[in-house]
């Protein structure tokens, strides 16, 4: 009998399933490869095991003992937050070093840029003028934000880190040329004298000493100075940044915390022993962030104005044998970031009746909750740090930094706003509204705020 001829259909359906199946099997091979690839890749990083937090007695760890606030480095102890296999045990920190930079470190280290072991050559690093140690460096009261040893790590702390213990500068100090267009401009116009030292040539050079900063905070400290207990310090950190570094919370043993947020760096016009002189004249202007006004010339806020007003008042005090200090700090649009600054513009040139100095905070309220985050009470940190005593001349309008130098021990002898003549076109909101709320000026406050108004950004003549 004749076979039966094959279902063409059957046959058809047959051929597509084993297609399928094939192509699942290639896939499920495809992902296990994938997988092994990875975890190929991860183990030639770290380690199998996942750490996500340690805690205090834990088999195995033993942090490096600390004393925030000896006179002594050796006593004090070294930072050490580093996760560098010869330091995981013994690190007495939380956190990363670089501040916001230590994000950036770690995709370095995940695209195979960086080898995580990595530990930095310190060798002819060390700061080009030495400060301190001061007094202020023992008082533990005194420095709360910053490591004040944390210029010559490689120097006092040379024995441990020869034995391999991963302790990084959080201070770097050298020399450098500052070339700014108003400065060549001050020295044409005779508001500033060439004397081959400061300012060194007829462009208006600068030769200054300058440093840059990173935060270490000393929780117990820090939660003082705003007034809060450490442990609502502790949880508002971790549960207010998406959880970050869950040792805020499993750790009450480590004390200090290095933030991932910016630092702020140091400008000195003159002789830097001078600064911690109570004989010499220090001029000082401490000036928070504002890259729009700052750096691309925005005439929305008198930033830039301010700044280079400051920088050649502090010029003036070094040539007449005195010294001038320029504090700049990582704090963006009042700490609240350049992104709600921005928002705020828009919602000030958008508002119904104008761009007032009578909204003028509470524009900023509106967007970010709180009209400023810069939060001063720690500011006077780096002060202590290079030792000064006194300030002679305060190039700035600002209550809080005022209030909280002055609350610090530090006393300012006089205050100095910016010159009406170095006002930028659409500054005078600004300028009204914080005259209004008790900014220093020698002017009246003014009475109608609503009358000072900022341009509309089609108003080009204004």
């Amino acid at each position: 009998m004749a076979e039966k001829a094959p279902d063409s259909g059957a046959v058809l359906a047959q051929l597509l399933q084993l297609v399928s199946d094939l192509r699942a099997d290639q896939k499920v091979l495809a992902d296990k490869c994938a997988a092994a690839a990875a975890a190929k890749s991860s183990s030639s990083l770290y380690n199998h095991r996942i750490i996500l937090t340690t805690y205090p007695g834990q088999v195995g760890i033993h942090p490096i003992p600390l004393t925030w606030g000896h006179p002594n480095a050796q006593v004090r102890g070294p930072i050490v937050a580093s996760r560098h296999p010869q330091s995981l045990k013994v690190r007495n920190a939380i956190g990363a070093h670089g501040g916001s930079y230590s994000v950036y470190r770690a995709l370095a280290i995940a695209i195979g840029e960086l080898e995580p072991s990595h530990r930095p050559d310190l060798h002819n690093t060390e700061p080009v003028h030495k400060i301190g140690p001061h007094p202020s460096w023992g008082a533990p009261d005194r420095i709360v934000s910053i490591d004040p040893w944390g210029a010559v790590v490689a120097d006092v702390y040379a024995k441990e880190i020869k034995e391999g213990v991963d302790i990084r500068p959080t201070i770097a100090i050298t020399k450098a040329h500052m070339k700014l267009v108003e400065l060549e401009d001050a020295v044409k116009k005779k508001r500033l004298v060439v004397d081959g030292k400061v300012v060194v040539n007829e462009a208006g050079d600068l030769m200054v000493t300058k440093g840059a900063v990173e935060p270490v905070w000393f929780l117990p400290g820090v939660a003082q100075r705003f007034g809060v207990d450490e442990t609502t310090l502790r949880r508002a950190l971790f549960e207010d940044t998406g959880g970050m570094y869950p040792e805020l919370i499993t750790r009450p043993d480590l004390k200090v915390f290095l933030p991932p947020i910016g630092g702020l760096s140091i400008y000195i016009m003159g002789n830097p022993d001078f600064l911690h002189d109570p004989s010499k004249k220090l001029t000082v202007r401490v000036h928070d962030e504002c890259n729009g006004s700052d750096v691309f010339g925005s005439d929305i806020c008198t930033c830039r104005p301010y700044l280079v007003f400051g920088i050649e008042e502090c010029v003036k005090a070094a040539q007449t044998g005195g010294v001038g200090l320029i504090v700049y700090f990582r704090k963006e649009g009042r700490a609240l970031g350049e992104v709600t600054k921005y928002l705020v513009y828009n919602a000030r040139k958008r508002a119904e009746g104008g761009d007032t100095a009578a909204a003028y905070f509470k524009r900023t309220e509106n967007v970010a909750g709180v009209k400023d985050m810069r939060f001063q009470a720690t500011m006077p940190d780096v002060l202590h740090w290079l030792g000064i005593q006194k300030i002679d001349r305060m190039i700035s309008m600002s209550n809080m930094k005022y209030d909280a130098i002055v609350g610090a021990g530090i006393p300012i002898l006089e205050r100095v706003p910016i010159p009406p003549d170095m006002l930028p076109p659409d500054s005078q909101v600004e300028i009204d509204a914080k005259v209004a709320a008790g900014y220093f000026s020698h002017n009246a406050a003014p009475i109608d705020l609503e009358n000072t108004k900022g341009r509309t950004w089609d108003d080009i003549n204004h």
